[in-house]
C-alpha cells in the first residue's frame, strides 16, 4: 500500500505530511489500522503547558488560615484568590514537619531520610536532583529562586539548578519578605516573555510567630493591650488532648513557650490572634507577586502553587511552632491555580496529598519525566477534575529521624524510635486526634495494618546509612 493510497482511504487518515513525521513507526501503526486521525492527535495534541510556573512557598502556616476556606480571623484576599481560583487540598501533608527536612522533600520528591536532610541545615545528597536541577537540564524553563532556601543555609545566593532573584536579609519575615516580594515584583515585570519561567518564592512568614513567643513567653497577668479582648479567638475544640502519648510529645509541649511562662485561657487567645496578624502582613506580600503577574499579562498563563514547610501547633492539643504529628503542625495549605485549566473554586477534601507530590506534578505540567524513584505521585488529573484514584496513604517523618507518622483514608498511626507508646487515631469520627486507640481491643486489626503498610513502605527506600535510626526503620521493613 503506498501513500497516495492510504490518503485515500478515509478523511480518517493522516496526510503524507504527517505521515512522514511519524517516521518508521507509522508503517507498524498503518498495518494494523491504528494509523487514524485520532491515533495521531494522541501524538501531536499533548496536554497544554503553562507558560510560566510560580511556586509560592510559606514557613509555618497552618492549614486553616485562610478567610476563603472558612476562617473568620483573617483577611486574605490574595490567598482568596487562589482558593477561589483553583484546588485547594485540606489533607495535604508535609513530609516531615520541620524546616530543612520538608524542604528537601518538596524539592526533589524524595523522603527527608532519602535527602539524608534529617534535621535542619543539611545539604541534600548530592545525587538527588532538586527541581531547579531538573528543570534546567530537562525542559527550556529558565529556573529561579527567591527568598528562604534553608538547605543548609538559610539565605544564600548558591542555590544548586537556580539564578537566585534575591536572598533574603535576614530571618525576620516582617524585613525579608518585603524585600523579597518586591524583588519578585521587579523580575516579573521587567523580564522578557521570550522563555518560560519557573520562579520560587519563599515567604519567611508567619515562622516571625516563633520570635513573638519567644518575646511573649512569660504570662503577664493581664491583656497587654485591653482594647483586644472583644476580637480574641476562642481556644480550639481539642485544645485538651489524650494524654497517652510518646514521650517526644510530652517533651516537646512541655519545652514550649506556654509551658514555660505560665500561660493561661487569655493568653492563649492572644497568641492565637497574634498569629493571624502574621498571615495578614504575609497575604500582602503575597498580593504583591499576584498583582506583578497580572500587570505583566502572565496571570492567566502561569501554573500557581502555594504550600507550606509545616503546619502551626495553633493552641490545638496546647502546642505550639512544629515538629508535631498532631495535624495543625503535620497539615499543610496546598493551592493550585491556573485558570481554565484547573477546576476553580473546588476543597478537595477527599485525596490525600504530600509535599513528596510537588516535584512529580511540576514535571507533569512541563511535560517531562520525573526523576528516578519518586515517592510521591502527579496530582494533575485531580486538578483538571479526575476524581476516581485515591492513594491508600501518605508518610510524613519526624524530626532526626525519629518518628513516623502514617495516614490512610480513615486512620492516622504514629510510631517513635524505642518508645512503646502508639497513636492511633479514627479520622472520620474523631478528626481533632482527642482519643488514642492503639490500646483499644476494639483497633487491633486495623493497628496490625497499619503496622504493615509501613514496613511496607521503609522497605522501599534509599536511605544511607548514616542517616540516624537508619537501622530501626530497616527492621521494620
Amino acid at each position: 500500500m503506498n501513500i497516495d493510497t492510504t490518503e485515500r482511504l478515509s478523511d480518517h487518515l493522516v496526510s503524507r505530511r504527517e505521515f512522514v513525521k511519524l517516521g518508521s513507526g507509522a508503517v507498524a501503526m498503518l498495518a494494523d489500522g491504528t494509523l487514524t486521525k485520532r491515533a495521531f492527535a494522541g501524538r501531536k495534541d499533548r496536554k497544554p503547558k503553562p507558560g510560566n510556573i510560580l511556586l509560592i512557598y510559606t514557613d509555618q502556616q497552618h492549614i486553616d488560615t485562610i478567610a476563603a476556606g472558612g476562617c473568620r480571623h483573617v483577611r486574605t484576599p490574595a490567598l482568596d484568590r487562589l482558593k477561589t481560583n483553583g484546588v485547594s487540598f485540606t489533607q495535604s501533608y508535609s513530609a516531615n514537619p520541620v524546616c530543612s527536612p520538608a524542604r528537601s522533600a518538596v524539592f526533589t520528591g524524595r523522603t527527608s531520610c532519602e535527602t539524608s536532610v534529617y534535621k535542619n541545615g543539611i545539604p541534600i545528597r548530592s545525587d538527588i536532583p532538586n527541581i531547579g536541577q531538573w528543570f534546567s537540564q530537562h525542559t527550556d524553563y529558565e529556573t529561579f529562586y527567591a527568598g528562604k532556601w534553608h538547605l543548609p543555609r538559610t539565605y544564600t545566593s548558591n542555590i544548586p539548578g537556580f539564578e537566585v532573584v534575591n536572598t533574603g536579609i535576614g530571618g525576620f519575615g516582617y524585613l525579608c519578605d518585603t524585600a523579597m516580594s518586591r524583588a519578585c515584583k521587579g523580575f516579573i515585570k521587567n523580564r522578557s516573555k521570550s522563555k518560560p519561567f519557573l520562579l520560587v518564592a519563599s515567604f519567611m512568614q508567619p515562622h516571625d510567630i516563633c520570635e513573638w513567643l519567644r518575646l511573649n513567653m512569660n504570662n503577664p497577668g493581664k491583656l497587654r493591650y485591653p482594647e483586644l479582648a472583644g476580637e480574641l479567638p476562642g481556644l480550639p475544640d481539642n485544645f485538651q488532648f489524650d494524654k497517652n502519648e510518646p514521650q517526644s510529645t510530652k517533651k516537646r509541649r512541655l519545652g514550649n513557650e506556654p509551658f514555660k511562662g505560665n500561660w493561661d485561657e487569655e493568653h492563649w487567645r492572644y497568641y492565637r490572634w497574634s498569629y493571624y496578624r502574621h498571615i495578614e502582613h504575609l497575604d500582602a506580600e503575597i498580593g504583591r507577586i499576584l498583582s506583578a503577574l497580572e500587570d505583566r499579562g502572565y496571570i492567566r498563563d502561569t501554573l500557581i502553587v502555594l504550600t507550606s514547610d509545616h503546619g502551626e501547633g495553633m493552641g490545638h492539643h496546647q502546642m505550639v511552632r512544629k515538629s508535631s504529628f498532631y495535624d495543625e503542625a503535620a497539615r499543610v495549605p496546598l493551592l493550585f491555580s491556573w485558570p481554565g485549566h484547573i477546576v476553580e473554586n473546588k476543597t478537595d477534601a477527599i485525596h490525600l496529598a504530600s509535599g513528596l507530590d510537588m516535584v512529580p506534578t511540576l514535571c507533569d505540567y512541563a511535560g517531562i519525566k520525573s526523576p528516578a524513584s519518586m515517592r510521591g505521585a502527579s496530582l494533575r488529573t485531580i486538578l483538571e477534575g479526575d476524581d476516581s484514584e485515591r492513594r491508600d496513604y501518605i508518610v510524613s517523618e519526624g524530626n532526626t529521624n525519629t518518628g513516623r507518622m502514617l495516614r490512610t483514608q480513615n486512620f492516622k498511626y504514629i510510631k517513635y524510635v524505642d518508645d512503646p507508646v502508639e497513636q492511633l487515631f479514627d479520622m472520620t469520627n474523631d478528626p481533632g486526634e482527642t482519643k488514642n486507640l492503639a490500646a483499644d481491643s476494639h483497633h487491633v486489626s486495623a493497628l496490625a495494618a497499619h503496622r504493615k503498610l509501613l514496613a511496607s513502605h521503609e522497605s522501599r527506600l534509599d536511605v544511607p546509612r548514616d542517616v540516624p535510626h537508619t537501622e530501626f526503620w530497616r527492621a521494620r521493613g
